[in-house]
């Protein structure tokens, strides 16, 4: 569906942009998505939301000496999460 009329922006463009890690306002700024009328922005921060909430992203940390990926809350409380870390131990 088309979320930005102005700027012609479809829900399926801002979750692609969202899933490579951009955050509400770097997808404002790379597809101009409420940046005329203003009418779109509630919906485009829903679909931002959405699909970041979906879709956590790891972030690497680089603190200490060995590297390590620090997983987002999301991911680490999840069954999915818990059930494979039981599994790879046994």
């Amino acid at each position: 569906m088309i979320v930005c009329v102005c700027r012609r922006v479809s829900d399926r463009e801002i979750a692609r942009h969202v899933r490579a890690g951009m955050t509400f306002d770097e997808v404002q700024f790379e597809l101009g998505v409420a940046t005329q009328c203003g009418q779109c922005e509630s919906c485009a921060r829903d679909v931002v939301a959405q699909c970041s909430a979906s879709h956590p992203t790891a972030a690497l940390s680089r603190e200490s000496e060995p590297s390590s990926i620090q997983l987002a809350s999301a991911i680490t409380e999840s069954r999915a999460w818990n059930s494979s870390r039981h599994s790879a131990s046994a």
